[in-house]
């Protein structure tokens, strides 16, 4: 009886948020006098840095922007130095390596190498949707490199949505195989309006729907078509158990009415119980962008997270 409801649950909360655009745009975002590119080269990624003290790494989701961390940035104030990560392929930035293979894995890598090449000591990680993907995969193939993981409104094995009890990242390729052709393929008027759709369900507070609207138009829709196949795919419960940061999970009901919230907290035990350390919480009124429906809160959440 609840996984049909977790299909619906999962294709409502990311399905059509790949992004419908199929442009590839060399603007890379929100961008302003206090921010600076870090001198870091690589096809995958840009970093923007901006502050001094306590190293933090934000990691936004699929075809998201930089930009869904601002508010959060502004109300933790001083204190932090933020490394903000824009994955190529979204949010205006050029596709360059993104454009074909596996997107998420790829971009964890460049990650630690972005950790190491900056000689930054055991930064705290937080990832939001497919961001928390990528850092869960950070944290758990280089334990070393993270201090703190905050990962914000996703699972570790998100095919488990699409398939029935039991089922594996095998089992479940097909219908991956299934959701990346509609995707790649499917019409850019269709698609928008998809996405359009999609994001108001993922965003309660009307007046910051803009924003990732337009992130959406503005990615590239082969890179964040394959993207979600890759996550359709990707178990990383097996692996939960190598992370020895400390780690707090944040996440809201699942959108739709037959997922009551205790139903969402079992879910989200059974998913992270190979690593029994983890912190879970939800947070209510709020949908999938947290930071954004409860910025009050989420930066409260973070700032205790951090300190």
């Amino acid at each position: 009886m609840i996984r049909p409801a977790m299909m619906i649950a999962a294709a409502a909360v990311f399905l059509a948020a790949a992004p419908a655009g199929a442009r590839s745009q060399e603007h890379h975002g929100h961008a302003s006098a206090a921010h600076a590119h870090a001198d870091f080269a690589s096809d995958r990624l840009h970093v923007m840095v901006e502050g001094e003290g306590q190293d933090v790494i934000l990691i936004p989701g699929l075809s998201s922007s930089p930009e869904i961390w601002q508010g959060t940035v502004d109300r933790l104030g001083d204190g932090y130095r933020i490394h903000r990560v824009h994955v190529n392929g979204f949010a205006g930035a050029s596709a360059g390596a993104n454009a074909e293979g596996p997107v998420a894995a790829p971009v964890a890598e460049e990650i630690a190498r972005y950790i190491a090449d900056q000689g930054l000591e055991r930064p705290a990680v937080i990832g939001h949707s497919m961001g928390g993907t990528i850092a869960m995969m950070l944290a758990a193939r280089h334990p070393d490199a993270v201090g703190r993981l905050m990962v914000v409104d996703m699972v570790p094995f998100m095919g488990a949505m699409f398939g029935p009890p039991g089922t594996t990242a095998e089992s479940v390729a097909p219908t991956a195989d299934q959701v990346y052709a509609a995707q790649s393929g499917s019409p850019r008027e269709a698609y928008l309006a998809q996405a359009e759709q999609t994001i108001i369900g993922m965003i309660q507070t009307e007046s910051e729907r803009e924003g990732p609207l337009r992130h959406s138009r503005d990615s590239d829709q082969q890179v964040s078509a394959a993207a979600f196949r890759e996550l359709i795919v990707t178990d990383l419960r097996p692996e939960l158990s190598a992370i020895t940061a400390p780690t707090e999970v944040l996440y809201v009901k699942f959108n739709d009415p037959r997922m009551t919230p205790e139903i969402t907290d079992m879910i989200y035990q059974m998913s992270f119980q190979t690593l029994p350390g983890a912190e879970l919480t939800r947070v209510d009124d709020a949908a999938h962008f947290i930071m954004l429906d409860q910025p009050d809160l989420f930066a409260e959440r973070v700032r205790a997270f951090l300190d």
